[in-house]
């Protein structure tokens, strides 16, 4: 899990659900922890994924909550693009057809399966649900299956976000995704986790937050679900087993291999590299007790060299085999440029007589290893830890990046700052004066943590303003010439300095690319408008963040692409740059108080109003007028609304980035947007606008100064529709303060 939650939308849809009232009738009175077992068994499953090899990689529990076959379970129990099994309490073993809903922040899922006439359990209401109120876990801990366990609801606990129901139950690995009943039977969780700290410790989800996705379900068929995220078997070639996932630009993986030491890798099926040659790769692990790395030199099994971090040092090893036997280590040592949980990029130079390592531009390792000669390349990771590669390339001549030229560097203090070495006679000295030794490295200590501090800063900075300029020059472009996924990309990267647009843009070609392929050619417009809302909200899950609204991720495309969930107006970016990629014309925003559409308004056609936020369904103008109106307050009729521009759409995106950081974090998280508003503003009017909010901002982050230049310029500005005389004693009020 890994974003944060509103409580609002949740408030709002716990309404009883008509599709679970048969079921809600028919509760019997409390029962024994037995006699509930009993009634609860018929409705359990056993839910296992699988590698891609086809072998067990879990299992997990799931229970059904629909006669018609949907079972609920945890996300992480299903996996993701992996083959799902589940085996019914009666020993069948049904097909799962489709991810009938899933929500990854909460960690939940629920699956249709090929099977009716189920028995479903009861859902009830966790709210009310006081600590010290009895509970019963039921699930399938360690492969045993039918397993019950009772205790108590110990507290509730808010995890990333989410509000747990902490539970003083036995948690096994079996166990999550199984139901948590209340003495009467309703489900009123989902068991998720046990706690590190006791056996004897759990968490649950509220079975509030499935009642969500049971209310508004964000289907994928289970074919595109194996696909989503699946390694391109004409670029990757997976061995040992682990769970490898490629994203634009991405390739991550968890789980633990099934080689000696958790290892896995995969080999690259590109055609056969001769030396010399180089191959590079950026990756970051997030347990440094674990590794992964580069492997090269290989052949067609698993025999290859591997460079890699591990324990925050850096080993060559020669893998001759499949066990420890046949490996030799070539060394392993620490490297003061290797930057622990981070971005780390490893590069290996093979030349005809050996080879070098380097990390991150420093040479680590320089070999005569002649063992291996093999012609595969590729990446590697072992034991438990989960690691994201980016940027792997290998072949003749790979472009080196930029380096600042000598005199700067020197101007700068230099490339490296020189060690302060003590000799013993110095450590002596300090041993006489521990105290003042103490104080005065900790002094050292403060003054160099308070100066990488700065120096992030003006890093950051420096990021900022950089993309603040790229993404006003490409909204500077004609209206028709202006590229809309770039500059939604560009709005995420100012966030998130490490991202690279370019294997996004690629990712929305390639969903057009599967729209063309659903439409003849010569289909009307209507038809292909339908054919792309099929595709987006029914095959490919896309939906609205219903429960999680206010997370900033929903706001940053790259994000909505990778979780298929977000805004109404980053989901009708998406909906309208597949539609032009795919040559579907007249698609447009429509912007609506407190809302956002899109409109697709063919010449001599009738216009079709899509709601890109729940499901691509069609509304009517009454209805657009409707939602319009109630959050505006007043009548809104939105056939007369042009079509948002480019620009507007981009302005409407960073002004809800930043209410959303100025809700969750306050006004200093919230001024870079408002930075970034100014860059893009277009014009004097909308400038003043957003100079007058940041200039708010300065004020409420004790900056008096930045608020008073803003104002100034305002004045200076004079543009029209501005109080200029309510502005002048705002200022003069500033100055006087």
């Amino acid at each position: 899990m890994n974003r944060a939650h509103s409580g609002l939308l949740i408030l709002a849809l716990l309404i009883p659900f008509a599709s679970l009232t048969a079921a809600s009738a028919t509760l019997a009175p409390a029962a024994s922890t037995e006699q509930l077992a009993a009634r609860a068994r018929p409705s359990l499953a056993i839910i296992t994924n699988h590698g891609r090899n086809g072998a067990g990689q879990g299992i997990g529990t799931g229970f059904v909550i629909s006669a018609d076959g949907l079972i609920a379970t945890s996300l992480h129990v299903v996996g993701e693009a992996r083959p799902v099994g589940v085996r019914l309490a009666d020993g069948r073993t049904v097909e799962v057809t489709t991810i009938h809903a899933f929500d990854r922040h909460a960690d939940l899922a629920i699956l249709r399966v090929d099977a009716t006439n189920l028995t479903a359990l009861p859902l009830g209401d966790s709210d009310p649900l006081a600590n010290g109120a009895d509970v019963i876990a039921l699930g399938n801990p360690l492969g045993l299956e039918n397993s019950i366990v009772a205790g108590v609801l110990s507290g509730r606990r808010t995890l990333d976000g989410i509000e747990m129901l902490q539970i003083a139950v036995p948690i096994e690995p079996g166990n999550s995704g199984g139901p948590l009943l209340d003495r009467d039977g309703r489900v009123i969780g989902i068991v998720n986790a046990k706690s590190l700290l006791t056996r004897n410790l759990g968490f649950a989800t509220s079975v509030n937050l499935l009642k969500i996705l049971v209310e508004k379900p964000n289907p994928v068929p289970m074919a595109t679900w194996v696909r989503a995220g699946a390694l391109d078997p004409a670029e990757w070639e997976p061995h040992l087993g682990a769970l490898w996932r490629e994203k634009p630009g991405r390739l991550l993986v968890d789980g633990v291999g099934s080689g000696f030491g958790g290892r896995a890798f995969l080999l690259r099926t590109t055609p056969a590299l001769v030396p010399p040659f180089e191959l590079t790769v950026t990756v970051r692990l997030d347990d440094e007790s674990g590794a992964a790395g580069l492997v090269f030199l290989g052949d067609d099994g698993d025999r290859h060299y591997g460079f890699y971090p591990t324990g925050g040092q850096l080993r060559l090893t020669a893998f001759e085999g499949p066990d420890v036997f046949s490996w030799r280590i070539l060394g392993t040592v620490p490297s003061p440029h290797y930057r622990r949980g981070d971005w780390n990029k490893l590069e290996v130079r093979v030349e005809t007589n050996g080879f070098k390592c380097l990390v991150n531009g420093q040479a680590v390792f320089t070999s005569t290893d002649a063992a291996l000669r093999g012609s595969r390349v590729g990446i590697a990771k072992f034991r438990e830890t989960s690691a994201q590669f980016r940027a792997f390339a290998a072949g003749r001549g790979l472009p080196t990046p930029p380096e600042l030229p000598p005199g700067l560097v020197m101007a700068l203090g230099g490339r490296d700052v020189p060690e302060a070495r003590l000799s013993e006679a110095d450590l002596g000295t300090l041993r006489t004066n521990l105290t003042a030794a103490r104080g005065f490295i900790a002094d050292r200590a403060r003054r160099l943590e308070q100066e990488a501090v700065r120096l992030r800063e003006v890093g950051a900075r420096l990021h900022r303003e950089a993309v603040g300029l790229e993404l006003a020059a490409e909204l500077s472009r004609p209206e028709a010439e202006t590229d809309l996924a770039r500059a939604a990309l560009l709005v995420a990267r100012h966030d998130q300095p490490d991202l690279d647009p370019q294997p996004y843009l690629r990712q929305l070609d390639a969903l057009a690319r599967d729209v063309r392929g659903r439409s003849a050619a010569d289909a009307p417009p209507a038809a292909r408008l339908d054919t792309l809302r099929n595709f987006l909200f029914a095959e490919s899950g896309f939906h609205g963040s219903r429960h999680d609204y206010y997370n900033r991720a929903n706001s940053r495309l790259n994000e909505v692409l990778d979780d298929r969930e977000g805004l109404p107006i980053t989901l009708a970016v998406l909906f309208m740059e597949v539609a032009r990629r795919s040559g579907l014309a007249d698609v447009h925003g429509l912007s609506l108080p407190g809302h956002f559409l899109v409109k697709h308004a063919p010449s001599g056609a009738q216009e079709r109003l899509v709601d890109v936020f729940n499901g691509g369904r069609l509304l009517t103008h009454s209805e657009a007028d409707e939602l319009g109106s109630e959050y505006a307050g007043v009548p809104v009729r939105s056939e007369f609304l042009p079509p948002a521009t480019k620009r507007e759409i981009i302005v409407r995106m960073l002004t809800n980035l930043r209410a959303f950081a100025e809700r969750d974090e306050g006004a200093a998280a919230s001024l870079h947007y408002s930075d970034l508003l100014v860059t893009v503003a277009g014009d004097p009017r909308a400038e003043a606008g957003q100079r007058i909010d940041r200039a708010r901002l300065r004020v409420r982050c004790g900056d008096p100064a930045g608020a008073r230049a803003d104002l100034r310029w305002v004045l200076d500005a004079a543009p029209p529709g501005v109080d200029l005389e309510r502005l002048a004693e705002m200022v003069r009020r500033l100055s006087e303060e």
